[in-house]
């Protein structure tokens, strides 16, 4: 469940930081009784960013198979990346 602070309890920088880290979720910080911030974690944004980075991946990808565009098949391309990196 989403946690809410006041913006108040930004003072509280340690708290704020073990909060964020404990609860891997962001934080939301209000400002006269409105949402104005989020805080989170290093781990949680960069999770937070890879997730957003493979649905622009999938939504890309499923755009290509409703035009029609020709289709690689993944053996063939797992093959070409060991060729090409040298493992076999």
């Amino acid at each position: 469940m989403p946690q809410i602070r006041p913006i108040k309890d930004l003072r509280n920088t340690m708290e704020i930081s073990e909060l964020c880290h404990e609860s891997q979720e962001p934080l939301f910080i209000t400002k006269n009784g409105y949402g104005d911030l989020v805080v989170m974690s290093m781990e949680t944004y960069e999770k937070s960013l890879a997730k957003l980075e493979l649905y622009q991946k999938l939504a890309e990808a499923e755009a290509q198979i409703k035009n029609g565009e020709e289709l690689i098949d993944g053996e063939d391309v797992f093959k070409d990346l060991k060729n090409k990196h040298g493992r076999k």
